[in-house]
């Protein structure tokens, strides 16, 4: 596993946090709008682990900015409480727990869905902030005499009056932010939030339990909101009511847009550009109401010439200059790998599988299985029986129920009737992240991987819910610390034959290779029963032959089932098949038995006779 240098990226930012308050004043910035910055920037970072690491767009942590500030707020203006910084955690927990609630009902929809919810939320707030609660929150006026920052260490209190001193307190804490969010996504968790951004389905089918981390990184985000919120207050004297406002919301959004989703530090440098161009359109050029027009022009032009921010362009202009490999050499190297395919046979390594509780009999007995969708039947009435260590084929023409039946197999579709049992264990109503810890898994028949990550990360999402299970908070522990998960990551790898394209970007390799590296997320699950579909797929003859004895080493000691449609290269693979016609089974047996099968001949090719009988006619 990839190891990255301890404490490089911390040791610079806090370089860069103690040289801002020297250097941007110079370019204009005055001291309340480089404190400002800080304070966006925090909310920022949480919302960044949010949207720009996970996928989800919020609206609505407005409404988690203004609660934890005016709760800091009240505590400090309303009753005899004068510790601000225990009042800050205090509103940030109650953040959190109020983004809890709202995250169980949120997180209930995906995609737009998810974003209106949010931005009704946030329209829920402002107005209960301004009527129900305006006794508590001040309304329209909002909660003025905040007293400024001090910290009680007990023998002392350090007060931070001036703009310099409350520089030092509000950079503190934006450094400590960074640092934890830092390992977050170092960590296995911030691994599975890059997964559920790409491919939250393929995440779900690996074995995480993506609802769990959805909800936790919710609530994160909205302590990150509300402790902001209470800095905000700290700093101006008096609590906002417009903390609550949507508007806020929009331009943390907008701030994370224009420095770049998913690098932690895109937030601070859109709030510095934000917050610099507001001055200057409103302070210098005196353009009235039409700054925010100008302003909004400037940020259409930023997002549209640069896709990934600000940060992101110079990341990627970093990477293009540092990077001793251009993608040619890594096809170079990938049509190396592909030379070697002949040699899977023999040099591949020995694939796990977790334990079953018996090594002979059925693994997998299925009775009655039937899947309807309105008026159509994708399967009707399916008994089949798999035995351990049995390499078993499916086949059957177009339409005939092959992939509906895999996706109820491995619990991806809920039948219609019937009973699953896999392992002397009835998983009908299970689903599949379930289905997976208990080792039946499969690969896809278009591939499912997670192209904007490496070869070695895809690797690792898979074997991740093997060594730790579907859902752990091991949010500050280092990837590369999980006991047993580099051996499991670089053993799949020589296995599909990969282990020389580790760090290549998925967006980078040959179409054999990706076949290769979705069977190698199903094998890095360490299935007991492995489920192929049409893993020869948009293959080359060449690519056919080399994954052909790939699959033949992966079955050594292996209980598989396989669809595919090359029915030459199925029969030299599997002992048994099964041949499915209009979502019934029409007939099993050998590879010999199959092949000379008039029912099986007529099922491929009845089609073709009744279109020649209606042509002589």
């Amino acid at each position: 596993m990839h190891r990255q240098r301890p404490f490089l990226v911390e040791a610079l930012t806090l370089l860069a946090l103690i040289a801002a308050p020297f250097v941007l004043p110079l370019l204009g910035f005055s001291p309340t709008t480089i404190n400002r910055i800080l304070i966006m920037g925090l909310v920022g970072i949480g919302f960044d682990l949010l949207f720009g690491y996970t996928g989800l767009l919020s609206f609505g942590q407005s409404a988690f900015f203004g609660t934890g500030g005016m709760f800091a707020a009240y505590l400090l203006t309303q009753t005899t409480f004068d510790n601000t910084v225990v009042a800050v955690v205090l509103g940030t927990l109650v953040a959190g727990a109020i983004g809890y609630v709202i995250g169980l009902i949120a997180l209930r929809r995906t995609g737009i869905y998810f974003a209106m919810i949010t931005v009704a939320i946030a329209e829920v707030f402002f107005f209960v902030e301004f009527n129900p609660l305006s006794a508590f929150t001040g309304g329209e006026n909002g909660l003025p005499g905040v007293p400024p920052p001090n910290l009680k260490l007990g023998f002392t209190t350090l007060g931070f009056e001036s703009n310099q001193a409350m520089y030092v307190f509000f950079a503190f804490w934006y450094f400590v932010a960074l640092v934890l969010a830092l390992r977050i996504v170092r960590s296995p968790v911030g691994l599975l939030l890059r997964a559920i951004r790409d491919n939250p389905q393929r995440a779900q089918a690996l074995g995480h339990n993506i609802h769990g981390y959805k909800l936790t990184i919710f609530v994160v985000a909205a302590m990150y909101a509300g402790f902001a919120g209470g800095l905000l207050g700290l700093m101006q004297g008096f609590m906002p009511p417009d903390a609550f406002m949507f508007h806020t919301s929009g331009e943390i959004v907008m701030m994370t847009a224009i420095g770049g989703a998913g690098t932690l530090f895109g937030p601070l440098v859109g709030a510095a550009t934000w917050l610099l161009l507001s001055d200057f359109l409103q302070t210098t050029l005196h353009l009235g109401a039409t700054w925010k027009l100008v302003l909004g022009l400037v940020f259409v032009l930023l997002v549209v010439f640069l896709r990934r921010g600000i940060v992101g362009a110079l990341v990627d202009a970093y990477r293009i200059v540092t990077r001793g490999r251009g993608p040619a050499a890594r096809r170079s190297n990938g049509a190396a790998s592909m030379a070697s395919g002949s040699a899977f046979a023999s040099t591949a390594t020995t694939s796990r599988h977790k334990p079953t509780t018996s090594r002979s009999g059925p693994v997998l007995q299925v009775t009655g299985l039937s899947k309807r969708y309105g008026g159509l039947m994708a399967n009707s009435d399916i008994d089949f029986t798999v035995d351990h260590g049995e390499i078993r084929g499916i086949i059957g023409p177009n339409g005939a129920g092959k992939s509906t039946f895999f996706k109820m197999l491995t619990c991806e579709v809920t039948p219609s009737a019937g009973k699953i049992v896999f392992d002397g264990r009835d998983i009908t109503s299970l689903g599949v992240t379930d289905a997976c810890q208990l080792g039946l898994t499969k690969s896809y028949q278009i591939n499912q991987l997670f192209e904007r990550l490496t070869v070695q990360q895809n690797l690792s999402i898979a074997a991740l819910g093997e060594v730790r299970g579907k859902f752990r908070l091991d949010l500050f522990r280092s990837l590369w610390k999980v006991p047993g998960l580099d051996a499991l990551v670089h053993d799949t790898a020589a296995l599909v034959h990969l282990s020389d394209r580790l760090d290549t970007p998925v967006s980078e390799l040959a179409y054999g290779e990706k076949r290769r590296l979705e069977i190698g997320l199903a094998l890095a699950t360490s299935p007991s029963l492995l489920l192929l579909d049409e893993p020869l797929a948009g293959m080359s003859p060449q690519e056919r032959v080399e994954t052909v004895a790939l699959l033949k080493s992966i079955a050594l000691g292996r209980t598989m089932i396989v669809i595919d449609h090359d029915m030459d290269s199925l029969f030299e693979l599997v002992q048994k098949v099964t041949v499915l016609q209009e979502g019934r089974v029409l007939v099993e047996g050998t590879a010999d038995e199959i092949k000379t099968n008039v029912k099986v001949q007529e099922a491929y090719l009845g089609g073709l006779h009744a279109q020649e009988e209606a042509l002589n006619a």
